[in-house]
């Protein structure tokens, strides 16, 4: 079974949680022959390149019941659905500006009836909310990202760790983080030990506030 790689990395899921992600890989094979939301070659790799990837974020974070997290471009809806269904007492919000994604991530939203996720088809700059830590798979440069969710992020934090913004990124970063002391970033490879992950990284970048 494909999921087993989820469950190698995760083995304290509840029964529920394991169900629930035996049953992405079908719902996005439906999608995936309507419009495509996940790259053809990836489809049959998505456990691996698109759900263990976004729960990448877990192994570096653990988000606390009553905990708030914006997921912006979440695509077809990652990194949200997996950390979702990982952390059903967190809430979630998804957004993305493109109204064919966002109708994808609300089908199996229902599919799954997920009750701590909301989808939006909108752009971040557009919200009005604030969260404790904003995520993303790499859909902008950082500085670039930054701007978009400015103001999203609450100032007074649940967790021991500052909110922010974690990020999952590849490849040289030191050129776009140049401007920020305070990111930091870690390696995917020190979680997973599939080849895949070996250029993988999470950027976690705190952001300050003035007094």
């Amino acid at each position: 079974m494909k999921a087993d790689i989820i469950f190698k990395y995760f083995p304290d899921l509840t029964k529920e949680q394991r169900q629930k992600f035996e049953e992405l890989e079908a719902l996005y094979q439906d999608w995936n022959q309507k419009i495509n939301v996940v790259s053809r070659k990836d489809i049959d790799e998505i456990y691996l390149r698109h759900i263990l990837h976004s729960l990448g974020i877990a192994k570096f974070q653990q988000f606390l019941p009553g905990s708030t997290i914006l997921d912006v471009g979440t695509g077809g809806g990652f990194p949200g659905i997996p950390l979702a269904i990982l952390f059903p007492e967190a809430q979630f919000t998804l957004v993305d500006a493109i109204g064919k994604k966002i109708k994808v991530v609300q089908d199996v939203i229902d599919g799954l009836q997920l009750t701590n996720v909301t989808a939006k088809h909108m752009r971040v700059e557009d919200l009005d909310n604030q969260f404790d830590f904003v995520v993303s798979r790499a859909v902008a440069a950082m500085p670039t990202f930054v701007r978009w969710i400015k103001g999203r992020i609450k100032k007074d934090s649940l967790h021991n760790r500052r909110n922010g913004i974690i990020y999952l990124k590849g490849g040289d970063l030191s050129d776009e983080l140049k401007e920020y002391k305070t990111a930091e970033v870690y390696n995917l490879s020190e979680y997973f030990s599939e080849e895949f992950y070996t250029t993988k990284k999470i950027v976690y970048l705190p952001l300050k506030y003035k007094k």
